[in-house]
């Protein structure tokens, strides 16, 4: 397999001096393409700091993070901004789905961010709403939509520019119990569909057990 993302002591700091805190304390992760890895840990561990470094949302204080041997912290804003919309897909907690806009325009928005434009990319978006059995729904705002609904919106705009990288944080943590099994679920067979690598940051270790992979996060540390 190939290694995709690799990640080499990263630390994280916030702070300075004695008011300071240490919340990464050189993480070593490595994701092969198409493998799906679980992060559990407990809350305020680092589990979200440590995925949106990864999504180069944000920056550590050191190490280096790489993506296919390439070191992304070389990258100037604009050449990661451009990184992030066309390699990553993000889901979070809560969908952050445009109001405004219906679950078709939602899922067209990364695309029509990078320039691509609006007849090129309906299709592809209409196909991934089928995928996550949302068809009957395209045309609907963001308000009409349930919770579960609004978070399988989201799997679908994280995948409209085929990435081949997810960065899930938490995507079932504010949804029931069944609404969250299906989320997850489509969220599994889709990764596996597409040979995506994801990462999944959960502390639903039922749900972590049925990845590839579960690693915990404590004292600033990756087990291996």
């Amino acid at each position: 397999m190939t290694i995709l993302l690799q990640t080499r002591d990263l630390t994280k700091v916030y702070g300075s001096g004695g008011n300071s805190l240490q919340v990464l304390k050189g993480v070593n992760l490595t994701v092969q393409a198409g493998e799906m890895i679980a992060i559990v840990g407990a809350s305020g561990s680092g589990k979200t700091t440590l995925l949106q470094i990864l999504g180069t949302l944000d920056t550590p204080s050191g190490g280096e993070i790489y993506y296919e041997g390439e070191k992304l912290l070389d990258k100037s804003a604009n050449e990661l901004a451009r990184f992030r919309n066309s390699s990553i897909g993000f889901m979070f907690q809560f969908h952050h789905l445009l109001p405004d806009f219906t679950a078709l325009e939602n899922v067209m928005m990364p695309a029509l961010i990078g320039g691509i434009r609006p007849k090129a990319i309906v299709a592809s978006a209409l196909d991934l709403l089928a995928q996550v059995e949302l068809s009957h729904r395209a045309n609907h705002k963001v308000g009409e939509l349930s919770g579960g609904e609004q978070q399988r919106t989201a799997l679908a705009r994280a995948l409209v520019m085929n990435p081949t990288l997810l960065l899930a944080d938490e995507p079932t943590g504010n949804l029931d119990s069944r609404s969250g099994d299906i989320v997850f679920s489509l969220l599994h067979r889709l990764s596996r569909n597409r040979n995506l690598a994801t990462v999944l940051v959960t502390h639903n270790t039922r749900l972590a057990e049925q990845m590839d992979f579960c690693r915990t996060l404590k004292d600033g540390l990756l087990n291996s």
